[in-house]
């Protein structure tokens, strides 16, 4: 099976901080989650898969071809979401998704609208005027509208309410329910992917810690359990204990 996304040795060095050998990919049909604390590299990593920073070093090979050297046509295949993106604050929605649209040759306006009905989403209204959570549901619209095969998503469920974030997972499943497209979203909202991930990456302090199917990466961490534990650990567990202990052995 021909991954959709692949991520060799990726480095990206910041005075205090370094994404060190960052390798993870992402097969066709599955959802995998990006966890780590805040700082640990997880928007980094999106974005230098993504060009938006410039890695040092690394391969980012998208759909079987490497990203850095199709960087154009490669973007037709990948539908982003980014949080803190403001646009033009001023401009209607309607006016953004114009100029957007354009730089997309499968873009599906039939598509767009049906988005903007089932997130109830005015187009008439100023990109500032919405809210945080409709400001990532017109993202996520923007990002579903022109038949992409890939979907990078960093932190989308943030700032939605319970009914919104059930919404939004449930939207996933059904993209990639065709076993021909896939998302990665970080979130550190593991709850979420308690409930949709198939896979999970965990990123420590810019380095993989783990990579694996759902199931794998939670047997991985067994030996986190305390014999008053009688259930596998959650995710939630996973990274408390983790980062507890790491934070004990840096104070040694």
């Amino acid at each position: 099976m021909t991954e959709l996304l692949r991520v060799d040795h990726l480095n990206k060095h910041y005075p205090g901080f370094a994404l060190q050998d960052v390798s993870f990919s992402v097969k066709p049909g599955r959802i995998m989650g990006l966890i780590g604390k805040n700082g640990a590299g997880k928007s980094t990593t999106l974005k230098s898969i993504l060009n938006i920073v410039q890695p040092q070093s690394g391969i980012v090979s998208i759909l079987g071809k490497d990203f850095y050297q199709n960087e154009k046509e490669c973007k037709q295949e990948i539908g982003v979401v980014f949080g803190g993106i403001d646009f033009y604050p001023l401009k209607k929605l309607s006016t953004i998704t114009a100029v957007t649209s354009r730089f997309y040759k499968d873009w599906d306006q039939n598509r767009y609208t049906e988005y903007l009905r089932q997130f109830s989403l005015d187009e008439s209204k100023q990109f500032r005027t919405l809210s945080n959570g409709m400001k990532v549901k017109y993202l996520l619209a923007l990002a579903l509208s022109h038949h992409a095969k890939l979907y990078l998503l960093d932190e989308p469920t943030s700032g939605l309410d319970p009914v919104s974030r059930d919404e939004i997972l449930h939207l996933f499943t059904r993209i990639v329910k065709d076993g021909k497209r896939s998302i990665l979203f970080s979130t550190h909202i593991t709850s979420d992917l308690d409930r949709c991930a198939d896979d999970i990456t965990y990123i420590q302090n810019g380095k993989v810690l783990q990579s694996a199917d759902k199931d794998t990466f939670l047997r991985s961490f067994d030996r986190l359990k305390t014999p008053e534990d009688s259930k596998p650990l959650t995710l939630e567990e996973i990274m408390l204990r983790t980062e507890g202990r790491n934070s004990d052995e840096t104070a040694l």
